[in-house]
């Protein structure tokens, strides 16, 4: 799965010479937390987040007056405040990677661009959704969590179990064992009988962590 196909197409954006309380009312009116930056002539210059907006205002223990305040963050651009050094993506890179440029750099969304171009934006809450749908947490089933020795054969042998029980996998993913050789197998399955499945699996000899309905 590609980022061009979970990225916010043609984001919302922000002028770089716009006022930060222009910029904060825009977030608020769209509902996001994070606007894109560009110049006049729509390149993309920065990122500015509702954070950096709240870290440049003055202190609701300022002495000030609410016009002295409202005067003075009305002078402040986004230019002043944005991160300007900004990393991006494509709309071809995997969605691993960019989850994985989010972790490495501590950010919650990446510009998406394509031959230069500002195409969209992804966010950590895309990912999130993302991860619901890789662990079919929207779908109803029996969720099984197994340890497995790490090898060949061991998903075809556990999912042609489940096929033998004419079960449906809705979810199937794979994780590192917390002792080395081995993985951890979490599926979630419809269409079989909770008993039925955890007795047929359990006869392949591997070890359930956890299993429940969900």
């Amino acid at each position: 799965m590609l980022v061009g196909s979970r990225m916010t197409p043609d984001p919302i954006t922000i002028s770089d010479d716009a006022a930060i309380d222009d910029a904060l009312k825009l977030m608020r009116d769209r509902k996001v937390r994070r606007l894109p930056v560009v110049n006049k002539k729509g390149k993309l210059v920065g990122i500015v987040a509702e954070k950096d907006i709240l870290y440049a205002s003055p202190s609701p223990a300022t002495s000030l007056s609410i016009h002295e305040i409202h005067y003075l963050v009305s002078r402040i651009k986004v230019s002043e405040i944005m991160t300007k050094n900004v990393i991006t993506v494509t709309d071809d890179t995997p969605l691993e990677e960019a989850a994985r440029v989010m972790a490495d750099n501590q950010i919650g969304a990446l510009p998406v661009v394509h031959d230069g171009e500002l195409r969209g934006i992804i966010t950590e809450t895309d990912l999130f959704k993302v991860f619901l749908e890789l662990l079919g947490a929207r779908e109803r089933g029996v969720r099984l969590t197994v340890k497995v020795p790490e090898g060949k054969g061991m998903l075809p042998l556990i999912t042609g179990t489940i096929s033998r029980l004419e079960g449906h996998v809705l979810a199937l993913t794979t994780w590192t064992g917390e002792e080395p050789g081995t993985r951890i197998v979490t599926v979630k399955v419809s269409g079989v009988d909770r008993e039925k499945l955890v007795s047929t699996v359990g006869q392949l000899g591997i070890e359930f962590l956890d299993v429940r309905e969900s």
